[in-house]
């Protein structure tokens, strides 16, 4: 009897054994952290620190952001990294910013708040399946409507600037906080369809971190740092904010000049049907 994971050389009567399948653990970890940085922010929200909340759903955006590049930096990329990116990136930036957005504001809207986070959830799914068939006709500068981490940004970015000026219940603030949560569902619905929409939005892949740059790019790294630090919540909201209204003014601009709108090639071939999220 053979080991079942060995192959028999007939003519040499060699044993070959097969190699056994496994998994790289530097960028899967990233991926994994990422994952817990959207699980501890439902956490955080159920116990109303909605703060923390928003700390966990950035620090997963960077975290994500990271995981794709340590994997072809260290040539780790695999099908199996892919579909776990995609999957983590749903709860990360699809479920968590829904029920945060949900536990913060929408609850006090009835069934028109957990309406509000189950279409932003359910365009985060349909967004993400979107990118994975679509990733081998899709120009790589573009992405094909708002990517699911800005998305994301923009909800509990809206949150944490409101909840860092201390415009909560209770407190006089410019607006009543009847008002606030009717505008966090619009800024949820926003999010949520604009996911799904075919709107170009820069994705920066084009972005060479191997080349050389002039001695001035340091200095305006260092002064975008120094600004964040101003205001971080104000500032990073305001950043994703022009962010997610940016493909629409592509859009529109595009549509005048009479070029083509869609970031789809105009390839008749079927897109393979891979797990391909980075």
């Amino acid at each position: 009897m053979h080991d079942s994971n060995s192959a028999h050389d007939g003519e040499a009567g060699v044993v070959v054994r097969k190699r056994r399948k496994g998994i790289y653990i530097l960028p899967n970890l990233f991926t994994l952290a990422a994952l817990f940085g959207g699980f501890y922010a439902i956490v955080m929200a159920m116990n109303g620190r909605y703060d923390l909340a928003a700390y966990g759903i950035f620090c997963a955006m960077v975290l994500d952001a990271l995981d794709g590049r340590v994997a072809r930096m260290t040539n780790t990329s695999s099908a199996f990294g892919e579909q776990m990116d995609s999957l983590c990136d749903m709860v990360s930036f699809g479920v968590a910013p829904a029920l945060v957005a949900y536990e913060w504001a929408l609850k006090g809207l009835g069934r028109w708040g957990w309406i509000a986070a189950f279409v932003y959830c359910s365009c985060a799914a349909l967004r993400l399946a979107r990118f994975n068939v679509n990733t081998g006709v899709v120009d790589k500068r573009w992405f094909q409507g708002l990517p699911s981490p800005a998305a994301a940004a923009l909800v509990v970015g809206f949150m944490w600037v409101v909840n860092d000026f201390g415009v909560v219940r209770g407190e006089d603030g410019l607006l009543t906080w009847v008002q606030m949560m009717w505008v966090m569902f619009f800024m949820t619905l926003y999010s949520g369809l604009t996911m799904v929409t075919n709107v170009p939005f820069y994705s920066f892949k084009d972005f060479n971190m191997k080349r050389s740059v002039p001695f001035a790019a340091i200095i305006l790294i260092v002064l975008a740092i120094a600004i964040i630090n101003i205001h971080t919540p104000t500032v990073l909201f305001a950043v994703f904010a022009l962010y997610g209204f940016s493909g629409y003014v592509v859009y529109v601009v595009r549509k005048v000049k009479g070029q083509q709108t869609s970031v789809i090639s105009t390839s008749k071939d079927e897109p393979e049907e891979r797990g391909l999220h980075h």
